[in-house]
């Protein structure tokens, strides 16, 4: 077994013959049941779970492990025995949650906070929805706890993958990750996720995001919810994304975490199964016979406010209105499952409901004909598969769901196997709402906004007089894509990525840090290392010269620092290093001149390469000078229009002008409006400056152009040939910056001191700061680790000098 942070003496992962798939939900699969004389409990698989219909993407023999709450309480002396059985009979492992703790956790946080969040409605007033409760968030966070410990009791680390469902648990990732550093750890989001607007009103928002990137790859319904939730990301943890060959990922703390975009499906088999009972084939002919010489729409959904129930009945009032031919010809079946919560908004949304219902009935109906027919009690699997297989047309009007599959098997049903005429072809009509997850799945099928009654109304019209070779060519798309995506495509898709997402795991070290909910795990190649004063100084010594390169901001100076001139401790240090006549001590800086020379004036022999090189001065008493040929000024006449339209369009953003460039800052504008411009902007400016002798680069919130062949590489190269050509060869080379540029810096030095031409072979030291992915060897956490490092070396040149004083006093005596 592998400890975390240590790295195994092998770096080729093989996967276990008993490598299994743990599926952590809020619920098992399973269907609880105890009998009422004996009081023994029986169990049995729950065939419509989603847990249980998703082995259906990977070989039989694959193992399954289930991990989660029963639907019914079990006593505390009954636990251990309930527990033997479901581990032995069917795999699975119980997370047995107090009453009271099951009540906060999943009643309180789950349903009244979480959920309506998600589906975008705000608790702006008491009487509409609960404020964010503490107590709820604890209970909440305990009862993930417990569902991780549960999960630690059963995982082999090494093999096993885990498979996290749902915002019931989004902050079990941090604690499984905290136990197990290299735990192989996905979790998917059946439900929307909100706009970074909406999300940040979560008392808690940051340790929720923080928790779900603590796994290796995170799934989304749609590529809305996934860009929401990678806005929030970068809006309040300062994270940016990429898309690397296909696959978005983020950065987080040396590890990428990885973005899963599609849909879930449906189980194809189990659908077909239904409908080949002879008891839905019974059933159909009685729809059919009941609705003879009418046009049957079909609704199935939840009673909850998020369904729109009471908006498509406004729409089929709407329909009879407007188009009064169709009174008498056509019904609406609206089939209510039970409601999933309970509160004061849902009793609303079913009395308006039935008032409405009753209003167009009375309305528009007759003794013999019901235009709005509502079945509001709990309608077997059978009959709702007739009705899909019976109905003209499909309406789902949900304002905001986060998948909704009742789309998806109406058309299963539609193609209906034997039970539909043979000779005929399979035809079907869809009207959804364009807030729901499977609506860019559907492309044949009429999108609506369901706030829009009259165009709902219009819809439901043209699908029903829509032709028949139309509406096949539709339901042959739509049957194609559901069943070449059904709930096992959808199962092995993530899976695959998932493995794909934890290669690399063992190819790195790993470090936990922070505390809490805070904790993350920083992922670093095994050579990169930190810094230490006692490393460094034993080769500092003995070498008899030493080349420094030191980034400023970011390195010297806080990024976050108002003021950016150096503190009297950085001049201090500074002017240590400088004294000593075996240093050679450059800044390299993307600043001017000016404001560098006028700064660091008290350091006279501190050499200055400004503008990432453009300038460079060796010490105070020297003039600037550039290696560079002159590019003209012509390519910035072409630039700053450009660039000031940008800086007028996008509030926040500057343009600093340098002698040698022309930089586009957007760091206080929006962060994605601000991201988006940057990127234009690129491709407008390199469209522009096509045939000119400069380059532009997009960097943290900059966009630059300057001419070509300008960086600090090459700066430090120049710097080191010079050294070399003076006939003092550095023995010692110290490189250490903080950002995208001083990469730049680590690759031309390092490729600088290994060319045989120099014929030299110093001690490299290059260091980045923060611990990140980096070309350099080594890391130092912040500015005050870069400073103390150099204060040690600073008093060890202050101690060596006074050695050597000390030595020649006492030969002068002898």
């Amino acid at each position: 077994m592998t400890v975390p942070g240590i790295i195994s003496g092998s770096s080729e992962v093989t996967s276990s013959p008993r490598e299994r798939k743990i599926i952590v939900a809020n619920t098992l699969p399973l269907q609880s049941k105890r009998d009422s004389e004996t009081g023994k409990w029986s169990f049995s698989w729950d065939e419509d779970s989603l847990q249980l219909q998703l082995k259906d993407g990977f070989p039989p023999e694959t193992e399954f492990l289930y991990v989660g709450s029963l639907n019914a309480h079990v006593e505390p002396n009954e636990q251990e025995a309930v527990s033997q059985t479901l581990l032995t009979g069917f795999n699975s492992v119980a997370t047995f949650l107090p009453k009271d703790l099951q009540e906060m956790y999943y009643r309180g946080f789950c349903k009244h906070q979480l959920w309506p969040l998600f589906h975008y409605m705000l608790p702006m007033f008491p009487d509409h929805g609960d404020r964010f409760d503490r107590k709820l968030w604890q209970a909440y966070v305990s009862a993930n706890k417990i569902f991780s410990d549960r999960v630690m009791e059963v995982i082999n680390p090494e093999d096993d993958y885990v498979w996290i469902q749902d915002y019931h648990l989004m902050v079990l990732p941090t604690f499984l990750r905290k136990r197990f550093n290299r735990i192989k750890l996905g979790f998917f989001l059946h439900s929307p996720f909100p706009s970074s607007e909406i999300y940040r009103t979560l008392p808690v928002r940051d340790e929720i995001l923080r928790g779900l990137l603590n796994c290796d790859l995170i799934g989304f319904h749609t590529f809305d919810y996934a860009r929401h939730f990678l806005s929030c990301c970068s809006r309040m943890l300062g994270l940016d994304y990429q898309s690397k060959r296909g696959h978005i990922g983020l950065d987080y703390f040396g590890r990428t975490v990885f973005i899963k975009i599609l849909p879930v499906g449906v189980h194809m088999g189990r659908l077909e199964s239904v409908l080949n009972l002879p008891s839905a084939a019974a059933k159909i002919k009685e729809i059919q016979e009941e609705f003879k010489g009418k046009k049957l729409v079909l609704g199935i959904d939840d009673m909850d406010i998020f369904k729109g129930i009471s908006l498509k009945l406004l729409a089929m009032e709407s329909l009879f209105e407007t188009y009064w031919h169709l009174r008498g010809k056509v019904v609406l079946v609206q089939i209510v499952n039970p409601a999933r919560t309970s509160g004061k908004d849902v009793e609303e949304a079913k009395r308006e409901t039935y008032v409405t219902a009753k209003r167009i009935n009375e309305r528009y109906g007759s003794v013999d004909y019901k235009p709005i027919v509502l079945i509001d009690r709990l309608v077997p699997r059978y009959e709702k598969s007739a009705y899909y297989a019976a109905a003209d047309c499909c309406l789902v009007n949900a304002v905001r769901d986060g998948m909704n599959l009742v789309p998806y098997k109406y058309i299963v049903c539609r193609q209906g196997g034997s039970l539909v005429n043979d000779s005929s072809p399979r035809t079907s009509s869809l009207v959804v709402s364009e807030f729901i997850g499977c609506s860019p799945s559907l492309s044949g099928a009429i999108r609506v906004n369901p706030w829009d009654v009259d165009d709902v109304a219009q819809a439901v019209n043209s699908a029903l007089k829509m032709s028949e070779a139309e509406k096949q060519l539709r339901h042959e798309k739509h049957y194609h894509y559901i069943s070449t995506h059904d709930v096992g495509y959808w199962a092995k898709s993530f899976m695959q990525d998932l493995e794909r997402a934890c290669k690399d795991h063992y190819s790195k070290r790993c470090w936990g840090i922070g505390f809490g909910l805070g904790f993350r795990v920083l992922s670093l190649s095994p050579s990169f290392r930190k810094l230490s004063v006692e490393h460094i100084v034993p080769v500092y010594r003995k070498a008899q010269r030493r080349a420094i390169f030191l980034d400023y901001d970011g390195t010297l100076v806080p990024e976050s620092s108002i003021t950016q001139d150096p503190s009297a401790e950085v001049l201090s240090v500074l002017k240590a290093l400088c004294e000593d006549n075996k240093n050679t001590v450059f800044i390299v800086s993307g600043r001017g001149p000016e404001s560098l020379s006028e700064w660091l004036s008290p350091c006279e022999n501190l050499g200055i390469a400004a503008e990432h090189g453009y300038f460079i001065r060796w010490n105070s008493k020297k003039e600037w000078e550039t290696c560079y040929a002159s590019t003209g000024t012509e390519w910035k006449a072409m630039v700053e229009p450009v660039m000031r339209s940008y800086m007028e369009a996008t509030d926040g953003s500057s343009i600093e002008f340098k002698e040698s460039a022309l930089v586009w800052h957007h760091q206080d504008a929006d962060p994605d409006f601000g991201s988006c411009q940057a990127k234009e902007l690129l491709d407008h400016l390199e469209s522009v400056l096509a045939n000119e002798p400069v380059v532009v680069k997009r960097g943290q919130h900059i966009v630059e152009v300057k001419p070509q062949g300008v960086s600090k590489g090459l700066a430090a190269e120049k710097v080191i040939r010079e050294m070399v050509e003076r006939g003092e060869p550095p023995e010692m080379v110290i490189c250490i910056g903080d950002d995208r540029s001083d990469e730049d810096m680590f690759e031309g030095m390092l490729s600088t001191v290994t060319n045989p031409e120099l014929l030299i072979q110093p001690e490299v030291f290059a260091c980045t700061v923060g611990r990140k992915p980096s070309k350099a060897k080594y890391f130092l956490d912040d500015v005050a680790d870069v400073l103390k490092l150099l204060k040690g070396l600073g008093d060890s040149s202050s101690s060596l000098k006074t050695t050597s004083h000390t030595e020649v006093a006492f030969e002068s005596i002898i």
